[in-house]
């Protein structure tokens, strides 16, 4: 079992993603950047690997960029909005 912050997560740019690879499955946020606007469009975990809070440390990754680049965020994501309401920022 993988503890939340015990794996790496890689933006990949060039595909708008993050991702991280936990036992071998791709666990993914998808995004997309129009302007000043990053729209967060997806948070894929596979089922075996839910509740382990790596949709959390991959969203939190993606909104650090975010942040970083000076960019506003339109969470189209359902996990995303779920997550700015517990987190707001």
């Amino acid at each position: 079992m993988v503890a939340p912050n015990t794996f790496e997560v890689h933006h990949q740019p060039e595909h708008s993603r993050f991702v991280a690879n936990i036992d071998g499955k791709d666990c993914v946020v998808r995004y997309q950047i129009d302007g000043d606007t990053m729209h967060v469009l997806s948070t894929t975990v596979p089922p075996v690997l839910e509740g382990r809070g790596i949709a959390a440390v991959l969203t939190r990754a993606a909104l650090a960029y975010a942040d970083e680049q000076g960019l506003q965020v339109n969470p189209v994501c359902t996990y995303t909005v779920a997550y700015l309401r517990r987190h707001p920022r």
